[in-house]
């Protein structure tokens, strides 16, 4: 019973320097008691793949390349990481927070730094990509890096029986449970089936700036580079009914705002808050998304802040 990660590991020669610095850090417990609860060791008393999964010898790796322009005909550079997959994540992240450049904008008397991806939607994508690959099936884990996107592209499409909907409405289908339980010990996941809806705030909730597309086999989540012009956007947008921040018209957000500015009237982020259901976090994000876009014009500064439509030229 269960799937991969419960099977008996091929190789029982297995370290866990990595494992174990990682739960140091977080001063959890991590020893022959916790292998068998976190299912490292099965009944038999042998190292099982979740255990492979998390060793120094993991032989799954994660490819990264960076291109040239939008297309794959010139390489700049690539990087494949490999051992534990919690050395290959922070091994990851920090190779792409490396060419993730920041650009400043400057807006009367303050200036505001944009970085090209939101740090917390590349973590995500990355965290997506690991927790929920096909680990069965063979072949790594795809990073590419241009210069209008990146593309995450993780083996194994969703879980039989789940659809793209109900991942987007916020569905936990775990293809690897026990893997996940043991990032959301680590603190790596803060709850299950938030990931995506991480990633939409991270960019304002604008549903043109993240893609997903998936395959019996893959699953490709595709991340818009803030800083390039809009005009890169048709390249990667999502069929309607797989785009992310919209999913019915009863679920646009923006479209509820709008409708509750009516014509020529104000609102504030508490309204936004109420309305839709969300954090005072959230809702800021949406706004300030909103009025980036031109959408709304923001009047007013700290707890004076109102938000109106802007009128149309």
């Amino acid at each position: 019973t269960g799937g991969f990660e419960t099977l008996r590991s091929l190789r029982q020669d297995l370290t866990f320097s990595e494992a174990e610095k990682a739960f140091q850090i977080r001063r959890i417990p991590f020893g022959r008691p916790q292998f068998r609860t976190l299912g490292i060791v099965g009944e038999d008393g042998l190292f099982t793949n979740l255990a492979l999964l998390l060793s120094d010898q993991c032989p799954f790796t994660l490819k990264m390349a960076v291109f040239q322009g939008t297309t794959k005909t010139v390489f700049r550079e690539r990087r494949e990481t490999s051992g534990s997959l919690l050395r290959q994540l922070e091994e990851a992240f920090d190779y792409l927070d490396k060419w993730n450049r920041t650009h400043a904008e400057t807006k009367g008397l303050y200036r505001e730094d944009i970085r090209d991806y939101p740090p917390d939607a590349l973590r995500e994508a990355l965290l997506n990509a690991v927790v929920h690959r096909d680990y069965a099936l063979p072949g790594a884990n795809l990073v590419s890096l241009f210069d209008d996107r990146i593309e995450v592209l993780g083996t194994g499409g969703l879980v039989r029986g789940a659809t793209l909907r109900d991942i987007l409405l916020g569905m936990s289908a775990l293809r690897n449970p026990k893997l996940a339980n043991v990032f959301y010990r680590l603190r790596l996941i803060e709850a299950y089936g938030t990931g995506l809806l991480k990633i939409r705030e991270a960019y304002d909730m604008d549903e043109r700036s993240v893609r997903i597309d998936v395959s019996d086999h893959a699953f490709k989540l595709t991340l818009r580079n803030r800083n390039e012009p809009m005009p890169s956007l048709p390249s990667i947008h999502a069929a309607p009914s797989a785009r992310l921040g919209r999913m019915d018209a009863g679920d646009d957000w923006e479209a509820r705002i709008l409708a509750l500015c009516g014509s020529g009237g104000t609102i504030v982020r508490e309204t936004v808050e109420e309305a839709l259901s969300v954090s005072s976090a959230t809702a800021s994000r949406i706004l300030r998304g909103m009025v980036r876009r031109g959408l709304l014009d923001q009047l007013g500064a700290a707890r004076r802040t109102r938000y109106k439509l802007r009128p149309r030229p």
